[in-house]
């Protein structure tokens, strides 16, 4: 997921056309019908991280038709296509995300979803509340720029629409980290690889900024074991409740008071506490669960050791035991420096001057970072508009449909344009 920063910007000078923009342009905006159909036929029937079978079966279908070499069931639910181009040349991955969220929609469109399935045990209803439609109706669509060029394409472009990207349910593996290691990558190996998100902002809007981009998230589990006790008497027993909330207080401190805050963001959240079943019973067991978001590698690994000393101080001052516990860490989302700047004149181009190369951290967390620990990578953001809620609401909607076809231009030209340079030899 991502929340964009904003800002105003100014309008970026055009640079030289690039030999790809007359016929990619006009492509773009014969596919533009089929891609908003697509996102919300998709919006309309959305699926959860490792189930998104039928999204990946138009994925598949339609790529099929276009003659992209198609392997299906990657990293459970993911399709991998590969375009030949009528040139010799290097190789480009493009990337879309397929999963949606278990959250119950308010938009109130034609479209809205109304599926329920199981999550975790429980019944939820299910939304594409982050945009990833939109991802995949983009890159169908480039699909479709792409394989009518075919002839004319320097190199190989590679596609991959990669489940999970919000995590995998309770005991699976999933999302972008099993895509590499099922080898996504290395056969053919891309010497880039881009990708984009939607987020609230002006329509059509490029925007990202060169380096760290998108925090590392780190989750966590605090397991507490007390003595339950009576609510009217928390004496005779160790009071965990109150533990939690000491610990809670000393998280907050430690973001705010410990640790260096000029340098990046970084952000130590408890978002559940979960304990008891009754109003005057005071629990002998509780769990807590967050989230660390850094920038920074060493302020990472202080806050977690400062994290890991307060459980267990505040723990023990009360005469009971904690226990935290780190999940799978999600990298940071660093923008590679010269591949950055080597497309920014391409993605000018795309968006005709409206973009944002400046923009502030962003403290939601990709797992595109996997992709970029293992090839030279570009993540970036596409404004549709305002919708009344951000990502992850069931408010959030593509507000200015338009921006979907900057979409399609930004991700089939940056393939283009960066085959073009590598056949150059730049």
């Amino acid at each position: 997921m991502t929340i964009a920063g904003g800002g105003a910007q100014a309008q970026e000078s055009a640079p030289a056309p690039g030999p790809f923009d007359t016929a990619v342009f006009a492509a773009a905006s014969k596919v533009q019908t089929k891609v908003v159909a697509w996102r919300r036929d998709i919006h309309q029937h959305p699926e959860l991280g490792n189930r998104e079978v039928r999204t990946a079966k138009l994925v598949a279908d339609h790529l099929r038709k276009l003659g992209f070499e198609v392997r299906t069931g990657v990293a459970k639910t993911g399709v991998v296509a590969v375009l030949k181009g009528g040139k010799p040349g290097g190789v480009v991955a493009l990337r879309a995300d397929m999963d949606a969220l278990p959250v119950a929609e308010q938009t109130g469109a034609a479209y809205a979803s109304k599926v329920k399935t199981e999550y975790n045990g429980q019944t939820v209803s299910v939304m594409h509340a982050c945009g990833h439609d939109a991802h995949v109706a983009i890159l169908m669509g480039a699909a479709e720029v792409l394989a009518s060029m075919r002839s004319e394409i320097p190199g190989t472009v590679v596609l991959l629409f990669q489940p999970s990207e919000e995590g995998p349910p309770a005991g699976e593996e999933g999302g972008a980290a099993l895509m590499v290691k099922e080898g996504v990558l290395n056969d053919p190996r891309p010497g880039a690889i881009f990708g984009l998100h939607v987020a609230p902002g002006e329509p059509g809007r490029l925007a990202w900024r060169p380096g760290p981009m998108m925090a590392a998230d780190d989750a966590y589990e605090i397991k507490l074991k007390g003595k339950q006790t009576h609510g009217a008497n928390p004496w005779t027993g160790i009071d965990i409740v109150s533990m939690a909330a000491e610990i809670v207080q000393a998280f907050n401190q430690i973001a705010a008071r410990q640790i260096k805050v000029t340098i990046t963001p970084t952000i130590l959240t408890v978002s559940t506490i979960n304990g008891g079943l009754r109003y005057n019973i005071i629990p002998e067991d509780l769990t807590m669960t967050g989230t660390l978001r850094s920038f920074d590698p060493g302020l990472r690994k202080e806050i977690m050791a400062r994290a890991e000393k307060a459980v267990a101080s505040i723990s023990e001052r009360y005469g009971g035991s904690g226990r935290i516990a780190w999940g799978l860490p999600n990298p940071v989302t660093s923008n590679d420096l010269a591949l950055t700047a080597r497309m920014k004149p391409t993605l000018i181009r795309a968006a005709r001057g409206d973009i944002k190369d400046d923009i502030e951290f962003i403290t939601g967390a990709e797992d595109f970072a996997f992709y970029q620990q293992e090839v030279p990578g570009l993540f970036y953001d596409l404004g549709i508009g305002f919708p009344p809620g951000p990502n992850h609401s069931p408010m959030f909607n593509v507000m200015d449909e338009s921006a979907l076809e900057v979409g399609v231009r930004a991700q089939a030209l940056t393939a283009l344009d960066y085959l073009a340079s590598v056949a150059a030899g730049r």
